[in-house]
């Protein structure tokens, strides 16, 4: 059981990290106008600086 505990934890911080970098790419997109390229269901899209959410959670697919 400790060894799931361990994956459970690095996973979070994982997670965290991801979170993190996340918010970085935000605030410098905004800082040089320019738009953030994601995919979404298949379809490239551009969303400009001033709407891009600060902050994202991670939703796990099943």
């Amino acid at each position: 059981m400790g060894s799931k505990n361990k994956i459970d934890e690095q996973t979070q911080k994982i997670l965290t990290g991801l979170e993190r970098s996340y918010q970085k790419l935000v605030e410098f997109k905004k800082y040089k106008k320019s738009p953030l390229i994601i995919e979404k269901d298949g379809v490239i899209m551009e969303i400009q600086p001033e709407k891009i959410l600060p902050t994202t959670t991670y939703i796990a697919h099943s």
